[in-house]
């Protein structure tokens, strides 16, 4: 189980070694990337900050409710914290298992719980020039289950 926020860039082929194994018939990486719009405003970047002790807590509780839920599944989160740039990844989950329908299962749950529960705020750059907090919530409550 690995639950970390960094501050430099993840690594994803990392991430897939650390659930990977043998009786694994399934690896599943989610990545999170910086994109370059959000509500129709370019973006150029994003300023992603933590109550780090509170979130890496959070994200142990998150991981360990994922490996409660599917039995078998093995877990490996990092977020980053800091400032990125458009295709920037911000959040990598991997997730090892012997079959693929608890893998994606425990992914998606793990991301899910990501958005609602972490205390990880992000401030986006727009082109324009201008700043703006974005309510970490919202695409939580507007994602389908």
């Amino acid at each position: 189980m690995t639950a970390r926020l960094v501050t430099g860039a993840i690594d994803p082929a990392a991430l897939l070694a650390e659930v990977s194994g043998d009786g694994h018939g399934a690896t599943v990486l989610f990545l999170g990337t910086v994109r370059n719009s959000n509500d129709g405003r370019p973006v150029d970047g994003i300023d992603y900050t933590a109550y780090d002790a509170m979130a890496v807590v959070e994200i142990e509780r998150i991981v360990a409710e994922a490996v409660a839920r599917f039995p078998g599944i093995v877990v490996a989160v990092e977020h980053r914290t800091g400032t990125l740039r458009v295709g920037d990844v911000s959040v990598a989950i991997a997730c090892g298992h012997a079959h693929r329908g608890p893998a994606l299962d425990a992914n998606r749950f793990v991301i899910e719980q990501l958005k609602r529960r972490v205390p990880i705020w992000k401030r986006e750059h727009y082109l324009d020039g201008t700043s703006e907090w974005v309510d970490p919530t919202r695409p939580a409550l507007e994602a389908t289950p």
